[in-house]
């Protein structure tokens, strides 16, 4: 999965707002190359010539053409200059990296997704997966407001295959859930028919935390868990050491653990790192 060291010549195909401050990205390769594999949920680091270099994750991965996409949140120098950028612009790319979902462990059992803000964007494609071969899916989707949420089109394509509740932080007009995903976990669990067998989770982890202690409780086990960390990195080969999770490497090992992995981790670490490295999940 790391092998891939040299950045690749790449080609913005387009590009569309896709919530607040938010825009979707679609790239293919320059020159044919061979298919490059990939799973949901790793993820790649895109290069802006002259400007730098930072870590993405896949919307879509690398189909048959090479093409894939991201959602991009700006939030610094780089991202802003990746929206200043205009179609037909040559960038570079490198990966994937790391570990994405579990999709073929636990392919036809129940399947839980909880998302929030910018993590909907991992899950992505994993929910897309489910929803094609016929995987018992319910995703749960928390944002601010209605504004910010992301991934307009993927949701509504999900629309009659897969049940979906939303939840937002601030009232909103017509809305009635109003908190945080937690809120909407008997009405997912009821539309799954049963107690989910596994459990996949991204966004802030002060609401997958509390997410995955809810679902143990529930009885679901901490192994059948799955969350996706934030953390810098800058090299996506474990050399720089910016992703230390206590003695793992968020690059490699993750950025996807399990529950249980990630509580002995914890164990290890002196003080839990409460950083996030730009842009990951967005």
């Amino acid at each position: 999965m790391n092998g891939y060291l040299t950045p690749r010549a790449v080609r913005l195909v387009s590009a569309y707002d896709d919530g607040e401050d938010a825009r979707h990205f679609t790239f293919e390769p320059v020159k044919p190359v061979p298919a490059i594999p990939a799973e949901p949920g790793q993820f790649f680091m895109l290069t802006l010539p002259g400007k730098g270099e930072a870590p993405f994750t896949y919307t879509s991965v690398p189909d048959a053409d090479g093409r894939f996409s991201a959602v991009v949140r700006r939030v610094g120098l780089l991202t802003r200059e990746l929206f200043e950028l205009k179609a037909g612009a040559v960038l570079g790319c490198r990966g994937p990296y790391g570990h994405g979902w579990p999709t073929e462990e636990i392919r036809g059992q129940r399947v839980l997704v909880i998302s929030g803000g910018c993590g909907l964007a991992p899950l992505a494609g994993a929910i897309s997966h489910f929803a094609k071969d016929g995987t018992p899916i319910a995703v749960i989707y928390g944002a601010r407001t209605p504004a910010s949420q992301v991934l307009a089109r993927e949701r509504a394509s999900w629309t009659n295959r897969v049940p979906l509740f939303e939840t937002f932080d601030t009232p909103a007009p017509g809305e009635t859930r109003i908190g945080t995903p937690l809120i909407a976990i008997e009405d997912a669990v009821s539309a799954l028919g049963g107690e989910p067998a596994a459990v996949l989770t991204c966004g802030p982890e002060a609401m997958m935390n509390p997410v995955a202690e809810a679902m143990v409780k529930r009885g679901v086990p901490a192994g059948r868990i799955w969350l996706s960390l934030e953390r810098r990195m800058h090299c996506g080969v474990g050399l720089c050491g910016h992703c230390y999770v206590a003695h793992s490497y968020a690059c490699k090992q993750g950025p996807t653990y399990r529950w249980d992995e990630l509580q002995m981790l914890r164990e290890r670490a002196p003080s839990w790192p409460s950083h996030t490295r730009e842009v990951r999940h967005c």
